[in-house]
């Protein structure tokens, strides 16, 4: 299994977190306690359900086997098991970040996910 899950973000929220050298999470993040995270398979839905006709995102692909014991996959959305970080993310586990457009069709047009 993959160890690379994947975060979408508004890319002024992540040019700040670059800034600050990590990255504490975004409203949604910050209300429920954890950082969101999708794997390969879930990140196409969660852009569809979360950020549907939004621009000026990003795709971040993350190391989750550098984030130790605060990463936890836990029963979410259909009773999938999503990853949730419990703390900041340390951007040494960054592994790319890269811009989420919009298609022609409106929907997110996603590079190959390691892990699909």
């Amino acid at each position: 299994m993959s160890q690379i899950i994947y975060k979408i973000v508004p890319e002024a929220l992540w040019r700040e977190a670059e800034r600050n050298g990590s990255f504490t999470g975004a409203p949604i993040d910050l209300a429920d306690g954890f950082i969101h995270f999708s794997t390969a398979g879930q990140a196409r839905e969660t852009a569809a359900k979360h950020f549907a006709g939004q621009n000026g995102l990003l795709l971040v692909a993350i190391d989750g086997a550098r984030l130790g014991e605060a990463l936890r996959y836990e029963v979410s959305r259909g009773g999938a098991l999503f990853p949730h970080l419990y703390g900041p993310l340390d951007l040494k586990a960054v592994v790319w970040v890269q811009p989420l457009t919009l298609g022609a069709d409106g929907a997110h047009q996603f590079p190959a996910l390691e892990g699909e």
